[in-house]
């Protein structure tokens, strides 16, 4: 059975090695992002994936777009009974949809059809919600709707960020695959339709989604703490800097104007929200070293002092 896997995030590489040797399946092919630049030289590097797949000596494909007919073409020409994506970055056109006998399914890092798009771990963390995990699911052409073929789930952990979840589901992953594979391969997959009523949606994030609003709750503003950590982070405008937070952070019951400082004490900073406060711990300013609050106090003492306000 002939299996190309398209995928680029670093979520997708504990399934890449799931797929290589499995009973009964060929790793045909892995299709991935092009390599980008990055860093402050502008140089370019290759998703992560890529690597792996090269130490395993299978072939990758790189296309900017999938759905260019060369592209589509390629793809044929390589017959693939099944196309299995995780992470891609790119939507998948009736074009490629039809190719596969088997079809085409997809590893979304969230409890469908709860948490749509591509930021699905950092939704659930900021939502509250108690558990998430993989759903594996036949690819349909509208972003994440197709029929769900079975999903595992884990519960969200105190103090969970969107780092370490995006970790555990990673590892989770594997599994959920590996159990949907054998009911791929012999006909017989359920195909559950998604409950549409239910549908949330995210999109991608930026940086600018980072930006702390005071006036929201504290226990709303710490859970995004934690689901944006360690992307894109969230931070506080101060005297004209960017501040970054960083979990973990605590809630507490003082009350005061949104942003206000009520406290720079010891190994904390108290900040109002619109009900409640957070005691931060670590803080940055853009462009200089992260530290605990007891060391940036030591040289800012004066600047975060109780009664101003982050912004």
């Amino acid at each position: 059975m002939r299996v190309i896997y398209m995928a680029t995030g670093d979520i997708a590489i504990p399934s890449l090695h799931r797929l290589i040797g499995f009973p009964g399946l060929h790793l045909t092919a892995v299709y991935t992002q092009p390599d980008r630049p990055s860093g402050r030289k502008l140089e370019l590097h290759p998703p992560a994936i890529k690597t792996h797949a090269q130490a395993a000596d299978i072939p990758i494909f790189q296309p900017e777009h999938l759905s260019d007919p060369h592209a589509v073409a390629q793809l044929q020409d390589l017959r693939p009974d099944l196309i299995v994506v995780m992470a891609y970055g790119q939507i998948l056109r009736r074009s490629v949809l039809k190719l596969p006998p088997l079809g085409c399914i997809n590893l979304h890092a969230s409890l469908l059809p709860r948490h749509r798009g591509a930021s699905p771990i950092q939704a659930a963390i900021r939502a509250g919600d108690p558990e998430t995990g993989i759903t594996v699911m036949h690819v349909a052409p509208a972003l994440d709707s197709g029929d769900i073929i079975l999903a595992k789930s884990i519960p969200i952990l105190p103090g969970e960020t969107g780092g370490s979840l995006h970790d555990r589901l990673a590892e989770l992953a594997p599994d959920a695959l590996a159990e949907a594979l054998p009911s791929l391969l012999n006909g017989t997959a359920p195909r559950t339709p998604q409950d549409e009523r239910r549908a949330t949606y995210l999109g991608k994030l930026s940086r600018e989604d980072g930006a702390l609003d005071w006036t929201r709750p504290a226990d709303e503003i710490e859970r995004w703490i934690r689901a944006f950590d360690p992307w894109p982070g969230t931070s506080a405008t101060w005297q004209g800097h960017k501040l970054k937070l960083f979990p973990p952070v605590t809630i507490l019951p003082d009350c005061g104007r949104p942003g206000e400082i009520l406290r720079a004490e010891g190994d904390r900073l108290v900040v109002a929200c619109g009900t409640g406060s957070l005691a931060l711990h670590e803080l940055q300013i853009e462009g200089r070293k992260r530290l605990d609050v007891r060391a940036f106090l030591a040289g800012q003492r004066d600047a975060l002092r109780p009664g101003l306000q982050f912004l």
